[in-house]
């Protein structure tokens, strides 16, 4: 039986997803409950198609998503999507920091990211790293706010926003749901330098190697 069943998820006065409450703890439940998995790689299949919409919001994600946050901390990461442990679903954890230090965590099914009107677009022009491009950072400018719509575990609606580099992590990881990686958001130089990076370096997690 799924621990998550039935719990609720806390929303605020404005409708967006309380994810500052209890984050030690409850991202320590999600990974006690779940087993490491190794990360999927650039090059492999998985990550560079859009991922199937959950329809299925039973003990099976639930076990998914454990097996995610216990991964992402295996990895060091602070998000994670289903695609990088090689699962063809819209799911993506997150345990990250705002650029004020305060910390996030929590679970999006079917993500969406909000298209913000350009005037209020302020681009943030900061390196950038992914589990699946192990060892390499290139700069990426991304908006430095963000908000989501999606579901949670449960299948409920659910917001969540973030600035600074929690909402860069918002965009990565939905991105990577849409089969992008942040590489492929990088001039052709650029990627080719991140991937020369990768080449040169070993990864500190496990890795599924490409065929």
């Amino acid at each position: 039986m799924a621990q998550q069943e039935n719990q609720v998820t806390p929303i605020d006065d404005e409708g967006y997803v309380v994810d500052t409450e209890d984050c030690e703890a409850r991202e320590l439940a999600y990974r006690e409950r779940g087993t490491s998995r190794p990360i999927t790689v650039v090059g492999n299949p998985v990550l560079h198609r859009e991922c199937k919409d959950v329809t299925e919001f039973d003990d099976d994600l639930a076990r998914l998503i454990d097996d995610m946050f216990a991964s992402q901390k295996t990895a060091e990461g602070v998000g994670l999507a289903a695609n990088q442990i090689g699962v063809d679903a819209k799911v993506f954890v997150y345990d990250c920091p705002d650029d004020d230090g305060v910390r996030h965590t929590g679970v999006v099914v079917n993500p969406k990211l909000v298209e913000l009107p350009a005037a209020n677009r302020v681009l943030d022009d900061s390196n950038e790293g992914c589990l699946s491009v192990p060892t390499a950072y290139a700069s990426l400018a991304r908006p430095d706010y963000a908000e989501v719509t999606g579901q949670d575990a449960q299948g409920n609606p659910i917001k969540v926003r973030g600035t600074g580099y929690f909402a860069r992590c918002l965009q990565h990881e939905t991105d990577h749901l849409y089969g992008y990686l942040y590489i492929d958001r990088l001039s052709k130089r650029d990627r080719k330098d991140a991937l020369r990076q990768m080449a040169e370096n070993d990864p500190r997690y496990e890795i599924v190697p490409n065929d």
